[in-house]
């Protein structure tokens, strides 16, 4: 299990490494939801019983788990990309790992494993993602249902992109398929979810069969969200292999 945790700044953000008991060489970056958080000795997933419970089975097997706060809700913004990558070349640094590592994305968290997945893709070894966001127009126009959500939204991706509400719509990523092949693997909460899968993953799975590139989703009920470290770790250990 998971005995040791090291926070320390990039940017002024905090960022946190948990150090497993007995490393495997391998290392897990961790992009969090919009809950997520990250502060000067605690972080969501550690304050999170579900998430603490999976962040504890994942150091059981041996994983380096390290992820920031990056900007609290950054929806992908390109300063939360470069801030992901510096995080990835410092960790590479200061620890002796394997120098292409695993990323697992929950919600908003995968928009950043995306932009990672373009420009990265030769030190990414695998993806496992949780109820991603993927396509952030269609979410934003989903929001309208509800005024206050959406205003939010909206608030929210002017501070992170650094723009005017005005230009929103016209600055966000479309949804893209990059036809390199990064093996990655989806766990989709089933039912009602603030990411419905017909809006994202479905999306994302039809971009994928047009490349005959194979994506693999499992859906799940809301009580198995966070029980699912062994199937996350035999994803990876599957793609531990490459070169």
């Amino acid at each position: 299990m998971t005995v040791q945790q090291r926070f320390f700044q990039l940017d002024n953000q905090w960022c946190v490494i948990h150090l497993p008991k007995r490393p495997n060489g391998f290392a897990i970056l961790l992009l969090g939801d919009v809950n997520h958080y990250v502060a000067e000795s605690v972080s969501f997933w550690m304050e999170h019983q579900g998430r603490k419970q999976l962040l504890e089975e994942l150091g059981s097997y041996g994983y380096t788990i390290f992820y920031s706060h990056l900007y609290g809700r950054h929806w992908g913004s390109p300063k939360s990309v470069r801030l992901a990558k510096q995080l990835i070349y410092y960790v590479l640094k200061s620890e002796i790992l394997n120098d292409r590592i695993y990323i697992l994305a929950e919600g908003m968290g995968a928009l950043v494993a995306l932009r990672l997945l373009e420009t990265m893709r030769t030190q990414i070894r695998a993806i496992a993602m949780l109820s991603p966001c993927l396509d952030l127009s269609a979410q934003l126009e989903y929001e309208k249902e509800n005024k206050f959500f959406y205003k939010r939204m909206i608030k929210e991706i002017t501070v992170a992109y650094e723009i005017d509400e005005t230009k929103v719509k016209d600055a966000l990523p479309p949804l893209s398929f990059v036809s390199w092949q990064v093996p990655i693997k989806i766990w989709q909460l089933s039912g009602l979810t603030h990411y419905p899968s017909a809006l994202h993953c479905r999306k994302y799975e039809e971009l994928a069969n047009e490349k005959d590139i194979p994506l693999a989703i499992i859906y799940h009920l809301s009580e198995k969200r966070y029980s699912f470290a062994n199937a996350i770790h035999q994803f990876y250990e599957q793609n531990s292999a490459l070169p």
